[in-house]
């Protein structure tokens, strides 16, 4: 779709350097936007690379349904349960043989795992944040794999950053998605078919909500799943150029509160059309639609 502006049912965001903060907080007129689209009858569903132990912290911000697709697609969380309600898995014997693969292309990889237990880690790999406390770590992923790994993580200290990505997804072929969801270093595999937009588009249809219907915003290549199949997408102004490549739309960057900007343009129209027109009327900067579906 390239610039129909019919209300949506449902706005689909990713957090990280899309709807929060780059200190990762939710601003206050954020928070506010989010508040009046639940109060319009906007359902807003978070979609995020984030495990689940990082949605607890924003959990505040889920208005209505309270679920989210995170770890790219490959869980469904239910913050206030702390319940994953539907997972994508990689059974162990898929990820040995990706990371059988991966060994012997890149000397010196090492791996993580986000798995339906929680995290863990080989002892080389590179953690940017904080291990969680009782986290298993071995010499080898194999040794604490628990038969339903969400998220394969790799990082390899002798690949510059830049190519970590290119360089998995190659060796892999195809047998598995590889994201890039702006980590430095980092390579994300999550299962054949198991990216944002295929999570996002069996979250809708369960409920009736067609593609059309359907806002999305996002910043990072990860994000093209979603922001392709959505009726409508939108890139924040800092996203990575594949992204501003092919959305509908780019509004204000994450910093200064491009995602609420939007909702309050969209929910001014609601208010002012009877929430059947007009949300898109409002001048904008649009990002040619090259590449588009």
């Amino acid at each position: 779709m390239t610039g129909t502006a019919r209300v949506p049912r449902l706005v689909a965001t990713d957090l990280d350097g899309t709807l929060l903060r780059d200190d990762g907080s939710v601003s206050p007129r954020t928070r506010a936007a989010l508040g009046r689209a639940h109060d319009a009858g906007l359902d807003v569903v978070f979609v995020t690379a984030r495990p689940p132990r990082w949605v607890d912290a924003v959990a505040h911000a889920v208005a209505g349904h309270g679920v989210v697709p995170c770890l790219n697609g490959s869980f469904v969380y239910e913050p206030a349960s702390g319940a994953v309600l539907q997972a994508s898995t990689m059974p162990d014997d898929v990820v040995q043989a990706l990371v059988a693969d991966l060994r012997a292309a890149l000397p010196g990889v090492a791996f993580a795992a986000e798995r339906a237990a929680g995290f863990a880690a080989e002892h080389g790999y590179r953690n940017h944040h904080p291990v969680p406390p009782g986290a298993p770590l071995a010499a080898r992923l194999e040794d604490v794999l628990d038969g339903a790994t969400g998220k394969l993580l790799a990082r390899c200290e002798r690949v510059p950053d830049a190519e970590i990505v290119a360089l998995v997804e190659a060796v892999l072929a195809g047998r598995a998605v590889v994201a890039d969801s702006g980590a430095p270093g980092l390579a994300e595999i999550t299962g054949p078919g198991v990216t944002k937009g295929a999570a996002l588009a069996r979250w809708a249809a369960e409920r009736g909500v067609a593609a059309a219907e359907v806002w999305a915003f996002g910043d990072m290549p990860n994000d093209l799943p979603m922001l392709r199949w959505a009726g409508r997408s939108v890139a924040v102004a800092n996203a990575h150029p594949d992204v501003i490549a092919v959305v509908d739309e780019v509004c204000a960057s994450n910093e200064d509160d491009g995602v609420a900007g939007v909702l309050e343009r969209l929910l001014g129209a609601t208010e002012g059309t009877g929430g059947t027109e007009g949300a898109g009327d409002a001048p904008v900067r649009r990002a040619p639609p090259v590449g588009r579906r």
